[in-house]
C-alpha cells in the first residue's frame, strides 16, 4: 500500500506532497520530474521489497510511466499470460504486472484487473495521463482541476501541499451534504475545485490542452441478470469455494499477514478461511471498557475455534478523547463514523506484528447484513398501511410537529407516513434530514430547491426488490465513502495494509446475481452466508445479533449528533 501524488505544474513542491503521505508509504519516497508532468510516490513494501520495484515505474523505453497505489489479486496468473504473449519482467512486483498488462492490451487491461487499486499512467507518445480507481471505491484517489492545472493524490492533504490552500475553496453544498450524509458523498470534497474519482472508473487527461476527455465508468454491478439455475447447496458450496479462492489471493504477501476479528460473521468467516492457508495465523481484536458493549468474547471463541495466535487490547473513553482533535487530519475533510476511533487503534495495534491484515468489509453489503435493512422494511411496512387509511391525519401530523419535537423514532415514522423514503433512509444511517437542518441551510446559503438526498438518489432502484434495493445503494454510497474510506485512513496512518476479500470483483458478481430470496435464505439477513458457514462456525457467532464497531455510548458527546460536533469544533471556518 501506498501513496501517489502528480500534477502539470513544475513549480509545485511535490517533494513536500508525497512527505505529507510518508504515514502510507515509509519504506521509500521518489519524484520524477518528465518534462510537462510530475509524479511522485510513497511505498509501502509488500510484493518483492526490492528497491527495483519502487515507483515511478517505467516501460524499457520509458515511454509509459505508472504509480500504482494497491494490490492486484490473483497477478501471478497474469504474469505468467503476459510473459507467454512476449512481455518481459525486471521485478516480481505486481506494478510490472499492471504496466505490462497496458502495454499488452491498452485501455481494455482494466478490464483483466481484480485488485484494490489506485493507478495513474502517463502514456507519451499520445501525450494522456490516465487514472483508475478500483471497481468498489477500496482505495482513494483525488484530482483538482481550475481549468490549466492538474493534479491528482491519494489524499486530499496532499493536493492541498501542490496547489495550496489559499487556491482551494470550502464547497458550502458539501458541508451541507456532510450533514446528511455524514462523510462529503463522492464526487464532492470540502473544495469546488477538488473532486473524488468516482469508484469504477477512469479520467482521461489530454496534457498539451490541459483538457479532461473524459470521466467514463468500466465496470457496473450486475444486478439484472439473476441467475435462477443454481440450488442452495450448489450456491453454498460455490460461495464457500469463492471464498476460500478470494482470502488465499489476498494473503500473498512478502511481509507478515494477520486478520481483524470482531467475532461477527464476516471476521470469522474470513478467519476459517484463512487458517487453510496459514496454520499460525495472527488475529487481532479490539474492546470497550463497557463489557456489554465488548465483543472480545466472541472474538475469542473464534480464534479458539480456529486455533490462532490471537491478540487484544482494549480502547478507553480517554483515548477517544485524544484520538477526536486528530480527526481532520486523518480525513482531512468532515468524517462523522466514530467507529474510526477504535479501528485506527486496532490498526496501530496490529502493526507491531503484521504488515498486512484481512477484514471481512463488505460483506453486509453483499449478503444483507445491516439492521437498518429490517428497520427500512417494517417503517415502510407501517407507512404504506397508515398512509392508506389516514393520509389526512399524515399532513396534519407534518405540519404540526416539527423534527426537533420529536425523537428518531418519531422522525421516521412520520417519513414512513408522508412516503419520504430517503428521508426515511437517511434517518436510519443517522443522518439529518432536510426539516432537521433549517438553520444550517440559512447559515451556508443553500438554494431552497436544493437536492437534500442526490446522491442516495442516483442509486436507489425502484426497479429492485426492496432489500437488493438496499444492498445496491450502500454498495455505491456508504460502502466506499464511509467504510472503506474509514479503514483506509485509519490503517494507513499506521502503515498497515487492510485486504478485503469479500469485495473481489468474483464474489460481487456472484453474490448479486443470487436471487434475492436466496441471499436472504430463510427470511434471514446474510441467510446464505450462514446457512454455507453453518458447519465451520460456532452456532452463537452465526445466529448472534449484529452490534457493529462503535464505541459505546458513554464515550461520544451527549445530545448533539456526533457529525454536528465534527462540523463545529473542527471546521468552524467552513460554516
Amino acid at each position: 500500500m501506498c501513496g501517489l501524488v502528480g500534477g502539470t505544474n513544475p513549480q509545485w513542491d511535490y517533494h513536500s506532497a508525497v512527505d505529507s503521505l510518508r504515514h502510507r508509504g515509509p519504506d521509500s519516497q521518489r519524484v520524477v520530474q518528465l518534462g510537462e508532468l510530475t509524479l511522485g510516490f510513497a511505498r509501502l513494501s509488500i510484493i518483492d521489497p526490492h528497491p527495483i520495484s519502487d515507483q515511478p515505474m517505467s516501460s524499457d523505453d520509458e515511454a509509459v510511466w505508472i504509480v500504482f497505489n494497491g494490490e492486484i489479486y490473483g497477478y501471478q496468473e497474469l504474469r505468467r499470460e503476459l510473459i507467454s504473449k512476449g512481455r518481459r519482467f525486471r521485478t516480481q512486483s505486481d506494478t510490472e504486472v499492471v504496466l505490462n498488462a497496458y502495454l499488452e492490451w491498452g485501455d481494455k487491461f482494466i478490464d483483466r484487473l481484480d485488485g484494490m487499486f489506485a493507478i495513474a499512467i502517463y502514456d507519451r507518445q499520445p501525450g494522456t495521463l490516465k487514472l483508475y480507481r478500483d471497481r468498489v471505491g477500496v482505495k482513494p484517489l483525488y484530482y483538482f482541476f481550475d481549468g490549466k492545472q492538474f493534479a491528482f493524490a491519494s489524499e486530499l492533504k496532499a493536493i492541498e501541499r501542490l496547489c495550496g490552500k489559499q487556491n482551494l475553496v470550502f464547497d458550502k453544498t458539501s458541508i451541507y451534504d456532510f450533514l446528511t450524509y455524514r462523510y462529503i458523498p463522492t464526487p464532492k470534497t470540502l473544495y469546488r475545485n477538488v473532486s473524488k474519482l468516482p469508484a469504477a472508473s477512469v479520467l482521461e487527461l489530454d496534457i498539451a490542452s490541459h483538457s479532461i476527455r473524459h470521466i467514463r465508468p468500466y465496470w457496473q454491478l450486475p444486478v439484472g441478470d439473476v441467475d435462477t439455475t443454481l440450488s442452495l447447496d450448489l450456491a453454498c458450496q460455490e460461495l464457500v469455494d469463492t471464498i476460500d479462492v478470494s482470502v488465499s489471493q489476498q494473503m500473498v504477501a512478502d511481509v507478515p499477514v494477520g486478520c481483524f476479528l470482531s467475532g461477527g460473521i464476516d471476521s470469522s468467516v474470513i478467519v476459517s478461511a484463512a487458517v487453510k492457508r496459514d496454520t499460525a495465523l495472527q488475529t487481532f481484536s479490539v474492546g470497550f471498557e463497557v463489557p456489554e458493549h465488548t465483543e472480545t468474547r466472541f472474538a475469542r471463541s473464534v480464534a479458539a475455534t480456529f486455533c490462532t495466535q490471537h491478540k487484544e487490547t482494549a480502547y478507553c473513553k480517554d483515548d477517544m478523547a485524544e484520538h477526536f482533535s486528530q480527526l481532520r487530519n486523518w480525513y482531512d475533510e468532515p468524517f462523522a463514523d466514530h467507529s474510526a476511533f477504535p479501528t485506527s487503534y486496532l490498526s496501530k495495534y496490529a502493526r507491531q506484528s503484521v504488515t498486512v491484515a484481512l477484514s471481512g468489509d463488505g460483506g453486509d453489503e453483499l449478503f444483507g447484513g445491516y439492521r437498518w435493512y429490517s428497520r427500512f422494511k417494517a417503517f415502510k411496512r407501517w407507512g404504506l398501511a397508515r398512509r392508506r387509511s389516514r393520509s389526512i391525519w399524515a399532513e396534519r401530523l407534518k405540519a404540526t410537529l416539527t423534527p426537533g419535537t420529536l425523537s428518531r423514532r418519531a422522525v421516521g415514522l412520520v417519513a414512513a407516513v408522508l412516503g419520504d423514503e430517503l428521508g426515511l433512509y437517511t434517518q436510519q444511517l443517522g443522518g439529518m434530514t432536510r426539516g432537521e437542518k433549517v438553520q444550517y441551510a440559512q447559515t451556508l446559503e443553500i438554494e431552497k430547491d436544493y437536492d437534500d438526498y442526490w446522491h442516495f438518489r442516483r442509486y436507489w432502484r425502484t426497479d429492485l426488490p426492496l432489500l437488493t434495493r438496499m444492498q445496491f445503494l450502500d454498495f455505491h454510497t456508504f460502502l466506499p465513502d464511509a467504510v472503506l474510506t474509514k479503514v483506509d485512513r485509519a490503517s494507513m496512518l499506521h502503515s498497515l495494509e487492510v485486504r478485503v476479500p469479500f469485495l473481489s470483483r468474483k464474489l460481487i458478481e456472484f453474490a448479486f446475481r443470487l436471487p434475492e430470496s436466496m441471499r436472504y435464505h430463510d427470511g434471514l439477513l446474510k441467510g446464505l452466508l450462514k446457512r454455507a458457514y453453518r458447519r465451520q462456525l460456532p452456532h452463537d457467532i452465526l445466529h448472534r445479533s449484529k452490534q457493529g464497531f462503535s464505541p459505546p455510548p458513554s464515550y461520544l458527546p451527549e445530545s448533539r449528533r456526533f457529525q454536528e460536533v465534527v462540523l463545529q469544533q473542527l471546521y468552524s471556518e467552513a460554516i
